[in-house]
């Protein structure tokens, strides 16, 4: 099996697509709800979080169907952690840097996993440009 070098371009691109949906997706939102009981929800709805994903999902797995998962996987978590401290990394409590290594973590199994799941439908090279 012939294994090609990591090419910077796809990690790039991918990092840049991760921290620009992050910041169309998740960026723009400050607002805590508090409800009746007193309890705090937020800052992020539901939607927002799986808009995220499913706006990454595609460019992850047309880099791994052009031959780059390791690019699509690197590129992505890269991106996302370092959108994601930057976001809260104003936190006073320190508690920031869990919730950091948790998307480092979430992002890193979910892009290998969707890596992998369309290198495996890929077979024989097919729409990866050899």
């Amino acid at each position: 099996m012939h294994r090609r070098p990591l090419n910077p371009a796809p990690v790039l691109l991918l990092f840049l697509a991760s921290v620009a949906a992050w910041a169309a997706w998740l960026g723009w939102d400050r607002h805590r709800d508090v409800h009746p009981d007193g309890s705090v929800t937020g800052p992020y709805e539901a939607w927002q979080v799986i808009g995220l994903v499913l706006s990454l999902a595609a460019p992850v797995a047309w880099a791994a169907v052009r031959g780059h998962a390791a690019s699509a996987v690197l590129g992505t978590t890269a991106g996302l952690t370092v959108a994601s401290y930057y976001d809260w990394s104003d936190d006073s409590s320190g508690l920031f840097a869990v919730g950091v290594v948790l998307v480092m973590a979430g992002t890193l199994a979910a892009t290998s996993a969707l890596s992998v799941l369309v290198t495996s439908m890929t077979r024989d090279g097919r729409g990866r440009g050899e």
